[in-house]
């Protein structure tokens, strides 16, 4: 009899996590040993609509409403704070933390479930070597708080039937750019101040605009993001904010190369064709830290040149046939702190936007001998962080540590035996 396994997670989200989640899920399935039910959850205001079309996980959705029974297994993806062990075992995922350090409220969290996993090796070092003192009212320190439970590695796999090398032009969205050589950025505009939010667009911005102003041909940027939410109004600060930068580097509009937003929901299929497009030609993040990075392995491969900081989770899958931009780890500025999140003693990085401008010049002028470099790197991806591979691991990682149901051996009983009385 197979065990009941519950996960709680945003499986209809559009979003990092709801890749995420859905992915696990499916190595769930896949591993054909468990009863599974999915308490769907929100995510922010991201969108819900990534199971419209879905049929395989759609039938294992619960009603709202409280569990009927406790599950052998419970699985929640979230946020570490948010942990709450509800199954005879207990797993916690996670995608971690972006910064050097973790808030007291996750390592709580993490310590409260059987066994927990986070999808890159930076974030298991970052719990692992998060502490706090524990205080007495006179100031004394009395223990520490760390971390008490496992925590183990499995990374997020890539759904090669999804994304992939491919010819497809379904996706026609940038079809009317005139420009042939496009820069592709994708991310989440996050709070924090000008070159503070943390995916850095703003720093991104200001770096291609002074990469490539006034050159008689120009390539373009394509930003594919959003503040969470795909409203008209969303867009239109996303729009205030891009010309704002513009305005601010003093360089006359008809100088500076175009920048186009893509703002809008687009499916896995979408993206694949975005990330192909033939006008696309390289993806880059300046991002001050990664959990994970999704995007850049789905981006990278295509085989295309892919730029991105030379540190925290994305480094685990960008291999030596990617560009890696220096820096260094400054606090966080307190414009991008988050309460039970990302704590004010913390640090994450900060790009050369130097060295990073002389990339984007090289990769520009000499775009095919950089590409022949690039494509390798499509190899090394699908042989190590496929979807198949993920389950693969997931499958061990269960198996070692999750107990097999006790099975209760009862003896025979003997029936009594009949006799007559009124003899």
């Amino acid at each position: 009899m197979k065990q009941t396994l519950v996960i709680s997670c945003p499986a209809s989200s559009r979003s990092g996590y709801g890749d995420h989640s859905r992915d696990i899920i499916r190595s769930l399935i896949a591993m054909d040993r468990f009863n599974i039910k999915v308490m769907d959850q929100r995510w922010g205001n991201c969108p819900r609509t990534a199971l419209l079309t879905d049929d395989i996980i759609t039938p294992l959705l619960l009603p709202p409403g409280p569990l009927q029974s406790q599950p052998d297994v419970w699985i929640q993806v979230t946020v570490p704070n948010e942990f709450q062990p509800v199954g005879r075992f207990n797993i916690g995922i996670t995608a971690g933390i972006e910064t050097d350090r973790v808030a007291p409220e996750w390592i709580e969290g993490m310590n409260r479930m059987d066994m927990n996993i986070v999808p890159s090796h930076h974030s298991k070092v970052v719990f692992e070597q998060t502490t706090y003192d524990k205080k007495d009212d006179t100031g004394k320190v009395v223990s520490k708080l760390q971390m008490a439970k496992p925590i183990h590695v499995v990374f997020e796999g890539l759904d090669v039937n999804v994304f992939d090398k491919s010819d497809d032009t379904s996706f026609n969205g940038i079809d009317h750019i005139p420009e042939a050589f496009c820069f592709l950025v994708v991310g989440h505009w996050l709070a924090g101040d000008e070159t503070h939010d943390r995916k850095d667009l703003s720093g991104t911005i200001q770096t291609f605009i002074h990469t490539f102003k006034g050159r008689d041909v120009k390539p373009a940027m394509v930003l594919k993001t959003s503040t969470a939410t795909l409203s008209v109004i969303d867009r239109e600060q996303i729009l205030h904010k891009i010309r704002s930068i513009q305005a601010q580097t003093g360089i006359p509009l008809e100088n500076q190369p175009n920048i186009y937003l893509l703002h809008g929901d687009l499916t896995p299929e979408e993206m694949n064709g975005l990330y192909n497009h033939k006008k696309v030609k390289a993806m880059v993040s300046l991002t001050h830290g990664e959990g994970f990075g999704r995007p850049l392995l789905e981006f990278s491969v295509t085989g295309k040149p892919t730029i991105a900081t030379d540190w925290s989770g994305h480094v685990d899958f960008l291999g030596n046939y990617t560009f890696k931009i220096p820096g260094k780890l400054q606090p966080v500025h307190k414009s991008a702190l988050m309460k039970g999140a990302i704590v004010e003693e913390s640090q994450w990085f900060y790009a050369d936007y130097g060295y990073a401008s002389k990339v984007l010049k090289g990769i520009y002028k000499q775009y095919k001998s950089h590409l022949a470099t690039s494509r390798k790197q499509r190899k090394f991806i699908k042989d190590n962080f496929s979807l198949a591979a993920m389950t693969e691991d997931l499958t061990w990682l269960m198996s070692d540590n999750i107990p097999e149901p006790v099975k209760l051996k009862l003896p025979k009983l003997k029936l009594p035996k009949l006799e007559k009385v009124n003899e």
